[in-house]
């Protein structure tokens, strides 16, 4: 157990929401919309949550950047996705336990926050740190600094949970304890080699730690 860990901040696709075959059709038929090859093997090994970094690996123009946001935020937007089994009674009973829980997501505040309404989560986040609320995306360590300011919690208190090398940076560079779970994303795959504090097969198994 980690004694002086209190509080417990999540990435939300792939690490809490089983997001990512919502997120893959979303590109599908953006890129389809902008007549632009989206070749699966280029987008498995180039995926990231700084989703620009991924459209520079696929090679789409800079200055089709902003309508590709806007395309795949309503394509993802005409479904929810629902938490990964295991998730809610993992967190819940954290919650009850006494940790403070947040979420520092790449995702977009009306989207994250929807998924989390219409789930047994609702009301257990102190924080919700979202696309919008930061300049700099993952890794940058920019969106958990600001989740730790509005939570008055220092770096040691915290621990960041997360499915992708990206989180793990994030992590290490506001140096909390960082916990990798496997997931369906393509950046999985990756995750062992970003040597996180704890790597977990399943987020139920936070609670042998915590």
């Amino acid at each position: 157990m980690h004694q002086s860990i209190t509080t417990l901040i999540f990435d939300w696709d792939g690490t809490c929401a089983d997001s990512a075959h919502l997120g893959l059709a979303a590109f599908q038929k953006t890129f389809a919309e902008l007549d632009h090859a989206l070749p699966l093997d280029i987008y498995e090994s180039a995926y990231s949550p700084n989703w620009y970094s991924t459209y520079e690996a696929l090679g789409l123009p800079r200055e089709k950047w902003q309508t590709a946001d806007e395309l795949w935020l309503k394509h993802y937007g005409e479904n929810l996705a629902d938490l990964i089994a295991g998730v809610e009674p993992t967190l819940l009973r954290l919650y009850e336990k006494g940790y403070d829980l947040g979420v520092v997501s790449s995702g977009t505040e009306s989207r994250v926050s929807r998924e989390i309404e219409r789930s047994a989560l609702k009301g257990v986040f102190k924080v919700l740190v979202c696309n919008e609320h930061i300049v700099n995306k993952k890794p940058h360590p920019e969106g958990l600094e600001l989740a730790l300011r509005r939570l008055n919690r220092c770096p040691d208190e915290c621990a960041y949970v997360g499915d992708a090398p990206e989180d793990i940076q994030m992590g290490k560079a506001c140096r909390v304890m960082t916990i990798g779970v496997l997931s369906t994303y393509p950046t999985s795959s990756r995750l062992p080699a970003s040597s996180p504090d704890v790597l977990l097969d399943n987020l139920s198994d936070l609670l042998n730690h915590f």
